[in-house]
């Protein structure tokens, strides 16, 4: 807590006296490119890091917003890198010359909502009434397999949503977080719900079906959970762990969690043998650290399939399955949409549902009532520097 105050500190006393600049990242570009192109010490900034600080610059997505602080005079004092919506790379000068480190990112989280009549299709009118294809895009998924919009929807059925979405120094940053979502077709009402226990649910307390619904591995035990943001308690430093760490024996097979083409099956210094499926809409799975493989780059998988074997090869400190789930290269947690079997809450559990259901119910009413809408995102933000003097620049968030 007092590191993050102290680069909360440090950056707003930067603010004060010097100019920041945003950029969106280049495709293609490297981060160690980057240090070159910003004359940068990269044996420092790069070579001489431990292999797991080297793995995470290679996290960098094309598109990113990242900014860069200079002193009144224009010259460079730190660089602000997201990786994901929890950490980013902070490169700062300190006695002459630049160190490197992961801290996690200050970032604000509003909850937003809006309704609105659907004259044309559910994403369309939600990117022309938010101006954010993100938020489309949660929406859409969430109803994905269980409506068919394509027939059901008619013209003047309405629709509701209330989510989360972080902001990072002014501007919207990362995916929106749904929370509740109604959307009327034909008359009836469909709801859904994230839960406390970060499962989607309809009315019923029943869960929304994602794409894939298989387990990795058979009655195995989760050893460590997703997270963006770990702290380390021995290498005292924040880690991510953009995954689902399955414990079993050397040698339990390890079935595909979905249908797709595998586009990858070989060795990597980081997760040993691994396994890549492509999956349709943009999902892709990875399984890490195997003991030996069961099928080839290339070949035709489907649900279930045996691809290979748990085991302990890269950096692994026992025999276990690394699992990740990624949309659109961006990871995301798979107990959000993987799960062995469809799921129905009851008893106690059914209860704390209901409550939390009618709290959202009340809003989501509350919000059809008063017609709430929302305002677009700004396709300019001004930036302000030391001399007082302002522009606007062209920003995107998609």
């Amino acid at each position: 807590m007092v590191r993050i105050f102290t680069l909360f500190f440090l950056i707003n006393l930067a603010l004060l006296g010097a100019e920041v600049e945003n950029y969106r990242w280049s495709n293609g570009e490297t981060y160690l490119a980057f240090l070159e192109r910003m004359k940068l010490d990269t044996k420092k900034l790069y070579y001489d890091l431990d292999k797991d600080d080297q793995k995470v610059t290679e996290a960098i997505l094309t598109g990113v917003n990242y900014q860069l602080l200079k002193d009144r005079h224009g010259n460079l004092e730190q660089v602000l890198i997201p990786l994901n919506d929890e950490l980013q790379i902070h490169l700062y000068k300190k006695n002459g010359s630049f160190e490197f480190e992961n801290l996690p990112i200050i970032a604000e989280t509003k909850r937003e909502a809006f309704t609105l009549a659907i004259k044309h299709s559910p994403y369309l009118d939600i990117l022309r009434e938010t101006g954010s294809k993100k938020v489309a895009q949660i929406f859409v998924a969430s109803f994905k397999n269980s409506l068919n919009f394509k027939t059901s929807i008619q013209k003047g059925d309405n629709l509701a949503m209330i989510y989360e979405q972080k902001y990072r120094l002014g501007q919207p940053f990362s995916m929106p977080e749904l929370k509740a979502a109604m959307i009327e077709m034909s008359g009836k009402k469909h709801y859904i719900y994230l839960n406390d226990d970060e499962i989607y649910y309809n009315e019923k307390g029943e869960q929304v079906e994602g794409f894939l619904l298989g387990r990795p591995v058979r009655d195995a035990r989760i050893s460590s959970h997703f997270t963006k943001r770990r702290f380390h308690p021995i290498l005292k430093r924040y880690r991510a762990h953009l995954g689902v760490d399955y414990a079993a024996g050397r040698g339990t097979p390890i079935l595909a969690a979905g249908s797709g083409r595998v586009i990858f099956a070989g060795f990597n210094r980081g997760y040993g043998n691994v396994t890549k499926i492509q999956h349709e809409n943009g999902y892709m799975t990875v399984y890490a650290h195997q003991k030996s493989f069961k099928v080839r780059k290339g070949a035709r998988v489907k649900k279930g399939q045996v691809i290979g074997y748990v085991g302990s090869t890269g950096l692994s400190t026992g025999p276990h399955l690394h699992f990740e789930l990624r949309k659109d290269g961006v990871p995301i947690n798979p107990l959000r949409v993987v799960q062995v079997a469809t799921k129905k809450l009851s008893g106690k559990d059914l209860e704390a549902f209901k409550q939390l259901k009618s709290n959202y119910d009340q809003s989501l009413h509350l919000h059809l009532a008063n017609s709430t809408i929302i305002e677009k995102e700004r396709e300019f933000v001004t930036l302000c520097y030391f001399n007082n003097e302002c522009k606007d620049v062209k920003v995107s968030n998609e």
